[in-house]
């Protein structure tokens, strides 16, 4: 089985009765007017590849589904709330979600639709999915800088610059490390405050590795290498049963824009 995943954007500008349709895609479509709300929604169908087209789905279809059925959904629902004033909160957007979800699920022949993620903005998504689809899966992005060095004792001088090449730099060298978190909650349990989440997210992982010296500031690194493998599965035991009414899913670093890894604690 195949996983096709397509990202849709759209803007919505709350002020007015509606949006330009436009004609680029790839900044938004609507491409909304003035100051407007800017959305990425990606859809992530599964099935088998046919074999007269090499798709899964066509893409195209993804996009006209998504513009057709999806966002008139999100549309309605902020321009009403914006009027009456009304807050739309984590809750409401896995609603929205869920019912966005019930317009696209049988669109795509034969593919099954198996995720839905809202980006509300560049660093934090709202997701569900086909696989746990009684859960809705918040996620949000970190940064950090630190520096380590890669190195095993018991190799040779040789054997370690032979493994770890650069990385086995004497004084070590640095990273912009960009961490995300992700929790998972059951639909229609208790309110979720981000600010509380980033200050758990900060408080018990961030201050201890930003700015940080791993091998020397961090204890668990003292004598286990700091790899980006190590350290999601550090940031995992620093945060697993800290998030009240939450449950961790999954920690994802970046040690550079090509170089990552997930973690779920299994």
């Amino acid at each position: 089985m195949h996983k096709t995943a397509r990202q849709v954007r759209f803007s919505i500008n709350p002020f007015l009765p509606a949006d330009s349709d436009g004609y680029n895609s790839f900044a938004s479509r609507p491409s909304g007017e003035g100051l407007s709300i800017f959305f990425e929604l990606l859809v992530e169908v599964a099935g088998e590849v046919e074999p007269t087209t090499g798709f899964v789905v066509n893409v195209d279809d993804i996009d006209e589904s998504v513009r057709r059925f999806a966002v008139p959904i999100f549309a309605r629902r902020i321009r009403e709330d914006f009027r009456q004033g009304r807050h739309i909160g984590f809750f409401e957007i896995a609603a929205l979600l869920g019912t966005a979800w019930g317009q696209l699920a049988d669109r795509f022949g034969s593919a099954k639709l198996s995720k839905l993620s809202l980006n509300l903005n560049p660093f934090r998504k709202v997701e569900i999915n086909s696989e746990d689809s009684k859960m809705i899966y918040f996620g949000e992005k970190f940064e950090f800088a630190a520096t380590h060095k890669l190195w095993n004792e018991q190799l040779s001088d040789a054997r370690n610059f032979e493994i770890f090449g650069n990385c086995a730099n004497p004084t070590g060298h640095g990273h912009n490390y960009i961490i995300e978190v992700t929790v998972k909650k059951p639909a229609g349990s208790d309110s979720f405050c981000i600010g509380d989440f980033e200050k758990i997210v900060y408080n018990e992982l961030i201050k201890l590795v930003d700015h940080k010296n791993l091998n020397v500031d961090v204890a668990e690194f003292k004598k286990t290498n700091p790899t980006v493998e190590n350290i999601a599965g550090f940031a995992w035991n620093k945060l697993e049963g800290k998030f009240s009414g939450a449950k961790l899913h999954c920690i994802t670093v970046w040690e550079t824009d090509k170089t990552y890894c997930s973690y779920y604690g299994e």
